[in-house]
């Protein structure tokens, strides 16, 4: 089959690449010059199946008025006229139910655990290199209330299987010894020993490679202007460098998802959450992290690329905006900073910001539509790496017939409808 993929972020490069495996002639169109140019480009580089956890759980409406009031808030809403912004935010908020925390959550370990088991083949077939590490993460806490409440999220890692060490402070510190220099208290952690980390857009750079070695071609500069339809299935893409016709069409854009689709009837729920990073040279090795730290504070990601420290996170529900507050700087400064103080250049770091995909139960769209040839794989959120593999294997076995390795009836968009 001719498939077109559209998008070039660590989803779509990887959905190329898995149905050219397949046997399938690939293109990959998108609007910037070179893969991973938006969110997949500085996201805070961890692959963490076992934190695959929905932000929409019970108690968060009652945090986020508490985070909304604080100076370094890892919650920021900025309110516009936009009522998709509005439908999003209620549709979240109903999933903030014990019930749905725990079928969204189990659905997504189980998609993340894949991708992570594709991950290790891919490494293993291709010898792939991203300046990755396999050395855990380590979710810091504190305050004696935040290790108090991973009650729930540790009896979903005993149900999936997935190992894990509830750490003290000393625990924390052998397992990240920069802490040992931290000028902030904190009490203990959740460790995922099988977690990794890496760079994002070294690896989609990379596997774009491998996939244009079996035949997928991209076609950057290409602005998707719409999605042709003819009765009840796509006839082509119309873009600004003319137009594209296949056998199959997968959507992954991102945060742009949901527009592309809005003309055809259909209604994908994804909207953008954005996040923010900064990127340091790092100045002394072993003050800096070994792996990954989640601050759960702020939630704010901490890693270590190579001779880099990444610190990402944050969730700023403000609409396509694509500025740079300092004032969310600071606030990643301010994480880094009192953890592992003066491991890295602060000072001269890279600020980046990006738009995260963002479903309301957290769990991305993977599948077909009700419009025929037209196939999703977006909605990820801030865990587009984490699931990246999987997910195109899942979307490759879909479209070539086959019965995924996993269940994936709750991943596609009918999922919506009922």
């Amino acid at each position: 089959m001719r498939i077109a993929v559209l998008g070039s972020g660590v989803v779509g490069t990887a959905s190329a690449y898995y149905l050219a495996k397949a046997g399938h002639e690939v293109v990959v169109v998108d609007r910037q010059p070179s893969p991973a140019m938006e969110t997949s480009f500085g996201n805070a580089g961890e692959i963490s199946p076992g934190y695959a956890s929905p932000w929409a759980a019970p108690g968060i409406p009652q945090k986020a008025i508490k985070w909304l009031m604080m100076r370094h808030a890892p919650l920021v809403l900025r309110p516009t006229l936009d009522l998709d912004m509005l439908t999003w935010l209620f549709a979240m908020l109903r999933n903030c139910t014990d019930a749905r925390y725990a079928l969204n959550k189990a659905r997504m370990v189980r998609l993340a655990e894949y991708s992570r088991d594709q991950l290790i083949q891919l490494r293993a077939d291709t010898g792939i290199r991203y300046d990755e590490r396999m050395r855990g993460t380590l979710q810091l806490f504190r305050t004696q209330y935040q290790l108090d409440g991973i009650g729930k999220d540790v009896a979903v890692l005993k149900a999936g299987g997935v190992p894990f060490e509830v750490l003290d402070r000393a625990g924390c510190i052998a397992a990240e010894p920069g802490l040992a220099k931290a000028s902030d208290p904190f009490v203990g952690g959740l460790r995922l020993p099988n977690d990794e980390t890496g760079d994002c857009f070294k690896f989609t750079n990379a596997l774009a490679a491998l996939a244009e070695g079996l035949g997928v071609r991209f076609q950057f500069g290409a602005t998707i202007q719409a999605i042709e339809v003819d009765g009840r299935a796509v006839t082509g893409v119309r873009t600004n460098q003319g137009p594209i016709q296949a056998d199959a069409y997968v959507v992954a854009m991102g945060s742009y998802s949901a527009g592309l689709v809005r003309p055809l009837g259909l209604k994908l729920p994804v909207y953008p959450v954005k996040g923010y990073s900064i990127t340091a040279p790092i100045i002394y090795p072993d003050r800096a992290p070994v792996s990954t730290l989640l601050d759960e504070t702020y939630k704010v990601a901490i890693t270590r690329l190579g001779d880099r420290i990444r610190v990402g996170g944050m969730a700023e529900i403000s609409g396509y905006t694509d500025d740079l507050p300092l004032r969310r700087r600071a606030t990643l400064e301010r994480s880094v900073g009192s953890l592992f103080p003066e491991a890295g250049d602060l000072k001269g770091a890279s600020f980046w910001s990006g738009l995260r995909p963002m479903t309301p139960d957290s769990t991305p769209v993977i599948g077909p539509t009700a419009v025929g040839k037209l196939y999703l794989n977006t909605g990820h959120g801030t865990l587009g790496w984490t699931m990246a593999c999987g997910s195109a294997q899942v979307i490759s076995d879909i479209i070539g017939g086959r019965a995924p390795a996993i269940e994936t009836s709750d991943l596609a968009i009918a999922r919506y409808g009922r």
